[in-house]
């Protein structure tokens, strides 16, 4: 296994330093990706359900920025072990404040109709350019684009339509992106649930500025995350690759809205996320903005 990708699962083996409370490290990278919070978060949840009941949604809100020289403490509250549904909140905390909430329910596997939507109907993964591969192009010319490699030299990101950050013009509010561990990973669904979370915020929010040139209007805008959900409807490998189909349908009142579906290559919806974002105009754009009403 490659060193980032074994950092990166470091990252989710998370500290227990007491009954429900756990102590998780960051990246050194001068940020918190939210990614990771979530999936921290969600192993600490993860390791207080004792049942055999399988995760199927979850609910999340980034209320601070995180401060990545400082460890984040994970506070979980059994709310509900039941025959059927297990219930957990956990709260990430660091210089006594919460940055990060999370609710989360197991369910215990039961036999049901089921129907699926499909696919797109997108070229595969093994005809497309890989993120990688692309940044380190771009970094032989501009070397600032040498720091978006690092999750890519863990995770395979393969993009349909190949929007990059230099790219500076209008796209439709869509993207379909290839994903999947660049290792195998361990057999413990924890790290497969971890490590979709984790992906699940790769390139997500921008989805919602791409009608607006996303990377003209980068330093003219303030963007963060503010919610996020998933739901997971059937089991799936985060080290084979899934089709992560991104769209957002709105944006308004300074936010943006977005939602995904994740397809393994038999073409199965095998999880579902949603986001809205901050993307509030500043400076110029504020006033160019304002002075259009």
């Amino acid at each position: 296994m490659n060193d980032v990708l074994r950092n990166i699962l470091d990252l989710f083996d998370i500290e227990r330093i007491e009954k429900n409370l756990y102590r998780g490290q960051n990246h050194d990278t001068e940020h918190v990706f939210g990614g990771q919070v979530l999936a921290q978060a969600l192993t600490a949840a993860y390791r207080t359900v004792e049942v055999h009941h399988q995760l199927h949604s979850l609910h999340a809100y980034f209320l601070r920025a995180g401060d990545w020289q400082t460890p984040i403490l994970y506070e979980v509250d059994r709310i509900r072990d039941g025959k059927s549904f297990t219930t957990r909140r956990v709260a990430a905390i660091q210089h006594g404040r919460a940055i990060f909430s999370l609710s989360c329910s197991w369910h215990k596997q039961e036999q049901a109709l089921e129907h699926s939507q499909p696919m797109p109907d997108v070229p595969p993964p093994e005809s497309l350019r890989g993120d990688l591969e692309a940044y380190r192009a771009l970094a032989q010319e501009q070397p600032e684009m040498a720091k978006f490699e690092l999750r890519f030299e863990a995770i395979d990101s393969r993009q349909v339509e190949r929007i990059l950050r230099t790219d500076t013009t209008e796209h439709p509010p869509f993207r379909h992106t290839w994903l999947k561990s660049r290792d195998r990973l361990p057999d413990d669904p924890q790290v497969h649930l971890a490590m979709l979370a984790y992906m699940s915020d790769l390139d997500f929010m921008s989805t919602s500025m791409l009608p607006h040139g996303r990377n003209a209007m980068r330093e003219f805008v303030i963007a963060a995350s503010l919610d996020h959900s998933l739901w997971f409807h059937r089991p799936f490998r985060a080290d084979e690759w899934l089709l992560f189909a991104k769209e957002s349908p709105s944006a308004s009142g300074a936010r943006g809205f977005v939602r995904g579906h994740f397809f393994n290559q038999q073409g199965e919806l095998v999880a579902t996320a949603a986001q809205e974002c901050l993307i509030r105009p500043i400076g110029d754009l504020r006033e160019k903005l304002l002075g259009a009403k």
